[in-house]
């Protein structure tokens, strides 16, 4: 992976998978994200998040259960904040290419490997094809591992 400036948002930092720019030009102009999440103890829901009313800065985010769809939680959010959410450390990460199969089709991702102190094991993989959000991530506790997949995305 070759970095350019504004994909390194610090010093000890890997380069993000995307730009604060690419993840506006995929998401401003409405995004709907359509989630399965796999919990540790076999259970399962689906979770939606929609980037609305967005512009040069940021977006709204909404999220919400499919099983609670009332209970809807907004923030407004910058596109280099959702950037600074794949800044991940040189020291603990480790990063790699790989195709996966997902409910998007076979993607060939950016996966980072993390074990930042005082946070569990992690990996996320990130698709080229698909900036913002990664497409697939899992976080690992005693309890066992809970796995979000993009199942959709699709424009509002």
């Amino acid at each position: 992976m070759t970095a350019s400036d504004d994909r390194v948002l610090g010093p000890g930092l890997l380069p993000t998978p995307f730009t604060a720019g690419e993840i506006r030009a995929a998401s401003r102009a409405g995004l709907l994200i359509r989630m399965l999440v796999e919990l540790p103890d076999g259970t399962a829901y689906k979770r939606f998040n929609a980037f609305v009313d967005g512009d040069d800065e940021g977006a709204t985010l909404e999220q919400w259960r499919a099983d609670a769809p009332d209970e809807v939680s907004s923030i407004r959010v910058t596109w280099h904040e959702l950037q600074g959410h794949a800044a991940f450390p040189i020291d603990g990460t480790a990063a790699s290419i790989e195709q996966i199969d997902l409910p998007l089709g076979r993607l060939e991702c950016r996966r980072y490997d993390t074990a930042a102190t005082g946070e569990p094991p992690a990996t996320f993989w990130f698709s080229p094809g698909h900036p913002g959000m990664p497409v697939r991530y899992e976080v690992r506790t005693d309890a066992g591992t809970t796995r979000t997949t993009v199942e959709e995305i699709r424009p509002l």
